[in-house]
């Protein structure tokens, strides 16, 4: 049920809890903010429960919850309770914002790997890009969780002329502390006026990490299966930096991700328009099995049949995808 037309088997279900965010983000939300879904199309924490039990059933072996911002859901402690007691890996995609409120959750119910949103090291630029002041508060968030002993990887999207002159600030702060950060190529959705040129490209990234490192001093480190990234480590530091390439070196044919909206639609692939609805079936008491396997069957080979760059920088492609926010990271 999991497998596609082209062998690949997914077993990682990227579940978004709500569509609702504490920060703006200007690369995930329009200025103007996006049309929320109804409350009632919305899925319960029990749908959400029953949804996942049967993508687990059928091989996932890992759940990621993501948004919007998952931890301001207000039956987030719930949700979480309850998927951590499938077999499972549970993780977590957060801004950190309120990330202290739950560390103590979080280690009950064995979660230890949790991906936090940072663009800047810069206050005044943190709030540029966010439209929020909460860098103080994400920043010691970030520390306190390192410090509980999570697995905290650090997702930096770059854009050009924002914040790639602090690639090398970030890489520092892997010097003394386990932090695994990975650079993020601006993507195209909705809303977010993507265009290349304010693209930073994986080699763009390197060649600053060439001018800051001696050649000797940056080991490449092996990617685990289904990696989407490309792992480096200074040498002698504790932690390590990486770089997805989704837009100049795409990693599709190991893709194992599906998500799954807040509204109960799963996505066979980030850069796809095209959804299927599983929450009405499944209130509808109808099976949702037969619905997986058959948006997994019709899934692309590429990023959601932008296979060219062509195709990938034409307008018309990305914005009949949701923004960003609205998918779930």
């Amino acid at each position: 049920m999991l497998t596609d037309t082209f062998g690949r088997h997914h077993n990682y279900l990227r579940i978004s809890l709500t569509e609702q965010c504490n920060l703006r983000c200007t690369y995930c939300m329009p200025a103007e903010g996006v049309a929320l879904t109804p409350k009632s199309h919305l899925m319960t924490a029990q749908e959400i429960y029953t949804i996942a039990q049967k993508f687990v059933d059928a091989g996932v072996t890992k759940i990621r919850l993501t948004g919007g911002e998952p931890l301001i859901r207000k039956d987030a402690q719930e949700i979480l309770e309850k998927l951590a007691t499938l077999d499972v890996e549970l993780a977590i995609s957060t801004n950190a914002v309120i990330t202290d409120r739950y560390i103590e959750l979080f280690k009950k119910i064995g979660m230890q790997n949790i991906n936090v949103s940072l663009d800047t090291l810069i206050p005044e630029r943190f709030k540029t890009i966010t439209r929020r002041n909460y860098f103080q508060r994400v920043y010691d968030n970030i520390f306190q969780l390192v410090s509980e002993g999570f697995n905290i990887k650090l997702n930096c999207v770059l854009m050009k002329e924002i914040n790639e002159d602090e690639i090398i600030d970030f890489i520092q702060l892997s010097k003394d502390h386990a932090i695994h950060v990975r650079f993020i190529e601006f993507m195209p959705f909705d809303g977010n006026n993507w265009d290349r040129s304010k693209l930073v490209s994986f080699q763009e990234i390197m060649t600053y990490v060439e001018r800051a490192f001696s050649k000797e001093d940056i080991l490449r480190i092996n990617d685990r299966p289904n990696d989407t990234s490309k792992n480096y480590q200074i040498k002698n530091y504790k932690g390590s930096f990486a770089v997805i390439s989704t837009v100049t070196n795409p990693f599709c044919d190991s893709c194992n991700r599906i998500r799954l909206t807040a509204n109960g639609k799963i996505k066979n692939c980030l850069f796809s328009s095209d959804e299927t609805d599983l929450l009405s079936a499944l209130r509808d008491n109808e099976p949702i099995e037969p619905l997986i396997a058959k948006a997994l069957k019709a899934k692309f080979k590429m990023r959601g049949g932008m296979d060219t760059p062509e195709k990938f920088q034409d307008p018309s492609q990305y914005e009949k995808n949701r923004s960003m926010i609205t998918i779930g990271g």
